[in-house]
């Protein structure tokens, strides 16, 4: 049996042995749940986290892609980050750009700005200020991903721009957080960005080469993507460029100025395109100058475009939205508009020539629109019971909306270029509060996102639209994946008939059913002079 003495030491050799290997273990699990949530990029190293109510996705929710535009860099072109090693911890949402929070009542502050609104922190949703949890050092994006995804997973990645008529919008908007999209999927990747906007974003001011700021600081994110995405399990060769009204105008703007190095495989239009506007073409740059004179930074003389920039930088920035904003709720004329400009580089004055020309990506295209895009974004009618005049709302719907869907269709098809259509028409109890709304502007929003179920004031959700949401969400994906041949093979035809006219589109979440396969004359034909708009199909 040996020698009591030795015994004892064998013991404790064994034991120690046994923790040392327990310890190695942990260690390396320890590493291991760490490395998960670091991830190395060209501009610096990154912690995210894991939510336990979402474990298997990682969130990045704070990753500069560019240099705070402040102080002598406000109203420039957004700058590079240096190549950099440093740490961050990217545990908490950015700031939103500057944008204002009106008094005006609208749908969205009135009945989902919980959802719909970016966050204003210990502000109501009607302050009249300038939002509580905004700054200009605001040029952040975020990143969703699988918890295991790697290097080699080479996720598809979708990059979203919000919309907000390029006034508002951003990162922390509820609706569009796709955490439970990510855990449910565990196939794809979500990136959603900061852009500035309003006068901070695209200024028309006197002294500047570039106007379209905004759009820029969207360029410098995607190129960012490009450069990252493989660090967080995405493919940098299928990035689909995805917005929603303004965004989507913002993407489709990326189409035809970067034609030729769109970065993305796909486009995602979701309600807007480039004929849909909005641009201004004031060459007299008279709206900057005005507010300018507002603070004192008045210079007449047009060579003067310069010191009134510099006087107009020393005006802290909420000051400035104030003035802005509080002049649009006003009511007085003439507007001040801050959108984008024409400079024939990034937004262009004649997009018809353009695409004759071919000079739009020749890369597979989702259009979509929601079927009565107009009703919530009239002002809100006195008796809510009976809402606005619809004959204007739907006259309202084809200009602004449905023809502009079906003039990009057409400039597409004719290069050959697969154009993938949807519809939603779906109205379920916790989103539409009035009859009169029907799929009002962004209702589907939340039903791409999964986020339907956020808000449960007027109703719960239902069964029904978690199965219409979870086949938009994989009809998003297969195009994701592979948009030239994906949707086929789930029955979605891509409209290539080379005149936009005939084909068929998807219809979503209307008359009880979760998809409808309809000829696109039903929802174009009042564009092509055949039969009337039905915006309660």
């Amino acid at each position: 049996m040996g020698h009591p003495s030795y015994r004892l030491l064998h013991m404790l050799t064994l034991l120690s042995a046994i923790a040392l290997a327990a310890s190695t273990i942990l260690s390396e699990h320890v590493y291991r749940t760490k490395d998960q949530l670091v991830v190395r990029t060209t501009t610096g190293t990154y912690t995210g986290l894991i939510e336990p109510k979402y474990p298997k996705t990682r969130q990045f929710r704070s990753i500069a892609f560019a240099e705070p535009p402040v102080l002598s860099r406000r109203w420039l072109p957004p700058q590079k980050p240096p190549l950099s090693a440093k740490h961050h911890d990217s545990y908490n949402f950015p700031l939103s750009c500057p944008q204002f929070v009106s008094k005006i009542p609208s749908l969205n502050n009135q009945y989902f700005a919980e959802g719909t609104l970016v966050n204003n922190g210990n502000q109501n949703d009607t302050s009249g200020l300038v939002g509580a949890d905004t700054s200009e050092d605001c040029l952040y994006l975020a990143v969703w991903t699988p918890a295991n995804a790697t290097f080699h997973s080479k996720l598809p990645v979708l990059f979203f721009m919000s919309g907000g008529g390029f006034t508002t919008g951003g990162i922390d908007i509820r609706y569009q957080i796709p955490t439970s999209w990510i855990e449910d999927s565990q196939s794809h990747i979500v990136v959603t960005i900061n852009y500035r906007v309003n006068i901070f974003g695209f200024p028309n001011a006197r002294g500047l080469t570039n106007q379209n700021l905004g759009i820029l600081d969207q360029r410098a994110a995607l190129e960012w993507v490009r450069d990252n995405i493989a660090g967080f399990g995405g493919d940098p060769a299928k990035i689909t460029l995805w917005g929603q009204s303004a965004g989507s105008m913002s993407a489709d703007a990326h189409a035809h100025a970067f034609y030729d190095d769109p970065i993305a495989h796909a486009f995602f239009l979701q309600s807007g395109t480039v004929f849909s506007g909005p641009a201004v073409d004031d060459m007299t740059q008279s709206n900057f100058s005005f507010v300018a004179k507002r603070f004192g930074c008045q210079f007449t003389d047009d060579s003067d475009g310069i010191a009134e920039l510099d006087c107009m930088r020393k005006v802290p920035f909420k000051q400035i939205e104030n003035f802005v904003g509080q002049y649009a709720d006003s009511g007085e004329q003439p507007p001040l508009d801050f959108i984008p400009v024409v400079d024939d580089s990034l937004i262009f004055s004649d997009y018809t020539a353009r695409a004759h020309a071919g000079k739009v990506a020749h890369r597979p295209t989702i259009l979509s629109n929601v079927a009565n895009e107009m009703s919530s974004l009239v002002p809100l009618p006195s008796d809510l019971t009976k809402g606005p005049d619809q004959t204007l709302v739907f006259a309202y719907d084809l200009a602004e909306w449905i023809c502009p869907t079906y003039n990009s269709t057409i400039e597409r098809t004719r290069l050959g270029i697969p154009v993938f259509r949807y519809q939603h028409a779906g109205t379920f109890p916790n989103l539409n509060p009035f009859k009169w709304l029907g799929a009002y502007h962004g209702s589907d929003v939340p039903m791409n996102f999964g986020t339907y179920g956020l808000l449960t004031s007027l109703a719960d959700a239902t069964e029904f639209e978690t199965e219409v949401s979870r086949t938009m969400q994989n009809h998003i994906l297969a195009f994701a994946k592979d948009p030239r041949h994906g949707p086929q093979k789930i029955g979605w035809k891509a409209l290539i008939t080379g005149n936009g006219s005939g084909g068929e589109l998807i219809r979503f979440g209307a008359d009880g059913k979760v998809v409808q396969h309809v000829d696109s004359i039903e929802v174009d034909g009042a564009c092509q002079g055949v039969g009337a708009y039905n915006a309660f199909p």
